[in-house]
């Protein structure tokens, strides 16, 4: 009786109770209920040994193992499997050895994490780009050296080195009214060059969204942006080096000085867009920016008492993905500013004269072919009452690029390592730039010819040949030969 199940034990005691309390039995009766439930339980006995016996899977088995040296039992407990073999269950010691080892992984990740990861009090995401380069030309020149120099025909340089940091100080994760944050910095030779180089703030601005960006792609978007930044003005200025694809910038960027950062507030925002969810498509009927900067350029106080501003508006086709006018976009652009008027070498502001700037530029681009043209005018004041001087740029790209990389079903793909499908960019550019329209043989034409290949998510090689032809006799045409590699992280 000691080795029947508790369960088994209760049920019959249970039965020899209510038999006690019936009331009005006789002996006899009652004599015949035990032996009945003496019968029930010597049955229930047999069964129980026959299950031990056979050792039903899943069943547990707990015995007494006598160690024969010493005299001694210990309890031991397993489970039977399904094939009959038997598998241990864990024990205390099991289980405190299991809490230990966790305690001590969570020791070490934690404190791999504060002695070997960069931590800050955001989420931040760290990025930048490196630019290592080889050129050739002809004739021989000594730019881009000290002082100390003789002509060469070839050289290897590292021309742009950037560095950035992204991230949000107020993330909205009910309806996307973020505020985000950039901090950018660049590479910078020293002029004349020597082993020495610096690190100039190019971006520093915080962004707000006032609008929702949670709600859908089919909805407007409007951003704040405070700070030093790129000006919305033109095509080439505001295009990423991912897309570029020239080596060398358009001649007015610099010319004119709208390819430079300006510190102020600008509003960006579009309308109306039209958007295709299966090809992860995009495109605004209209795109629109304004704002006013300083005017004196990157990480400087304004000089002047006035403001500059800028303003942008985008139009788009509003077709479908699959029209032949796909990504068919005509732009405006004006810069309305001032600048300080100084005569000859004096240090003395003698006026404030005027320095605008106007643009017009086409974009178009249904792979595999792409057309990009944009025109530029500056006007520029150099003497109080006096008249100002015109400036003109333009220019036109034509490209073809084949492969997947800009193909969004590839590019939403899982990829193995850095494994990224390659496309390649055949291009001719034709550069124009007139710093002067009233002076005479001052005009400088570039015409360029080139290869892109796109390897890797954030790297291409490219291959301009460029010929330079000037109207002034006193400089020479010439021709260059650029390779560069360009890598990100």
């Amino acid at each position: 009786m000691k080795h029947l199940p508790k369960k088994i034990i209760g049920a019959g005691l249970l039965t020899i109770a209510g038999a006690t309390q019936a009331a009005g039995q006789s002996n006899e009766e009652l004599q015949r209920q035990i032996e009945e439930l003496k019968a029930v339980v010597s049955a229930l006995q047999k069964q129980v040994q026959a299950g031990q016996a056979q050792a039903v899977p899943g069943q547990a088995a707990v015995g007494a193992v006598q160690d024969q040296a010493s005299g001694t039992q210990t309890i031991t407990s397993e489970t039977i499997g399904s094939a009959g073999e038997k598998v241990d269950i864990a024990t205390k010691n099991d289980i405190d050895g299991l809490r230990t080892d966790l305690e001590n992984y969570k020791y070490e990740q934690k404190r791999s994490r504060e002695t070997k990861t960069a931590l800050t009090t955001r989420g931040t995401t760290i990025g930048g780009s490196v630019q290592a380069r080889a050129s050739a030309q002809t004739p021989s020149v000594r730019t881009g050296t000290s002082s100390v120099a003789t002509n060469r025909n070839s050289s290897f340089d590292i021309p742009q080195a950037t560095l950035n940091f992204a991230g949000s100080l107020y993330r909205d994760y009910s309806e996307g009214r973020n505020l985000d944050y950039r901090l950018a910095f660049a590479y910078a030779r020293n002029s004349p060059a020597t082993d020495g180089s610096q690190l100039n703030v190019t971006d520093a601005y915080v962004r707000y969204s006032p609008f929702p960006t949670l709600t859908g792609l089919e909805d407007p978007r409007l951003t704040l942006s405070f700070g030093q930044q790129q000006i919305p003005f033109g095509l080439e200025a505001q295009i990423g080096e991912e897309l570029r694809p020239v080596i060398n910038n358009a001649q007015f960027l610099g010319g004119l000085g709208v390819g430079t950062r300006q510190i102020g507030l600008i509003v960006r925002g579009d309308y109306d867009p039209y958007v295709d969810y299966g090809f992860n498509y995009r495109a605004p009927l209209l795109e629109y920016a304004l704002g006013v900067v300083n005017g004196s350029g990157p990480n400087k106080s304004d000089d002047n008492n006035g403001k500059d501003w800028i303003g942008r508006v985008a139009f788009t086709l509003p077709v479908d993905y699959y029209s032949l006018f796909r990504e068919l976009k005509f732009g405006l652009s004006a810069y309305k500013g001032k600048k300080n008027l100084v005569t000859g070498n004096s240090t003395t502001v003698s006026g404030q004269g005027r320095r605008d700037r106007y643009g017009a530029d086409i974009y178009y681009n249904h792979a595999p072919f792409g057309i990009t043209y944009e025109y530029a005018e500056g006007r520029d004041g150099v003497a109080a009452n006096g008249p100002d001087i015109k400036s003109r740029g333009q220019y036109l790209t034509a490209f073809y690029t084949w492969g997947e990389q800009w193909v969004a079903s590839s590019r939403a793909q899982a990829k193995y390592d850095d494994y990224w499908p390659k496309s390649y960019q055949l291009f001719a550019r034709y550069d124009i730039w007139d710093p002067n329209l009233a002076a005479v043989r001052d005009k400088s034409k570039i015409s360029t010819a080139g290869f892109n290949l796109f390897f890797a998510e954030t790297t291409k090689f490219q291959l301009n040949l460029n010929y330079y032809q000037y109207e002034n006799p006193a400089v020479r045409n010439s021709k260059e030969l650029l390779a560069q590699f360009q890598f990100g992280f």
